[in-house]
């Protein structure tokens, strides 16, 4: 079995705590509220915000050895650089205060996730930046691209609502291509442990967000 099988086995209980969040249901189902969408954009900024300074901050802390590794990352940072300002632009073309969210602070979950992966990457192994990758892309792949069609059909939306979960589903599938070879590259067992152990987190956390959605917007 590669790592990359087996960090989907690993994580899969986790995984479907993520998925088996109701909020994915009624997106799927295009039952949900202008609020509650507005209020995931808010949550995913301020993960993604952090997404290049993460990457950067993992290479930064990478060993010679993992040289190979270094320059994945800064095809990541590529990439990924500028894609919190989609979100701020999705939530303006839908109506929400985009600079109300950049100055905010994020709910709990995302919060917590985002120092989670920091203190990883500082204080244990930088390798668990991996387990992040794991989760949002995978996550992305599974549900973005449906959620978003559903989402526009049901909220009316324009396309210029939906940029980041539209384009991150198709620009996703790419990735995880990438990133399985990536993890089929890794064979040090205390970097398993560390990207496994992060996925499992992340996961949690992440699926902790989509719940939270719901209080939030059952509240108004």
């Amino acid at each position: 079995m590669s790592f990359y099988q087996y960090l989907q086995q690993a994580t899969a209980a986790e995984r479907e705590y993520l998925l088996s969040a109701p909020v994915i249901a009624a997106c799927q189902r295009g039952e949900v509220s202008l609020g509650l969408y507005r209020a995931f954009l808010a949550q995913a900024y301020h993960h993604v915000s952090h997404t290049v300074p993460l990457l950067m901050a993992a290479g930064a802390r990478m060993p010679a050895s993992h040289e190979w590794v270094r320059q994945a990352l800064v095809e990541y940072i590529a990439e990924e650089y500028g894609h919190q300002e989609w979100i701020l632009n999705d939530l303006r073309a839908c109506g929400g205060d985009a600079e109300t969210v950049r100055q905010g602070r994020p709910g709990q979950a995302i919060e917590l996730m985002v120092a989670f992966l920091y203190h990883q990457i500082d204080r244990h192994n930088p390798m668990a930046l991996f387990g992040m990758v794991q989760v949002l892309e995978g996550t992305s792949v599974a549900i973005a691209l449906t959620v978003a069609g559903q989402l526009r059909q049901g909220l009316k939306l324009p396309e210029q609502a939906m940029s980041y979960l539209s384009s991150h589903g198709a620009l996703d599938q790419e990735h995880l291509c990438f990133f399985a070879g990536l993890m089929d590259r890794v064979t040090a067992v205390e970097d398993q442990e560390a990207i496994v152990h992060a996925a499992r987190v992340v996961y949690r956390l992440y699926g902790d967000m989509l719940r939270s959605l719901e209080v939030a917007d059952g509240a108004e």
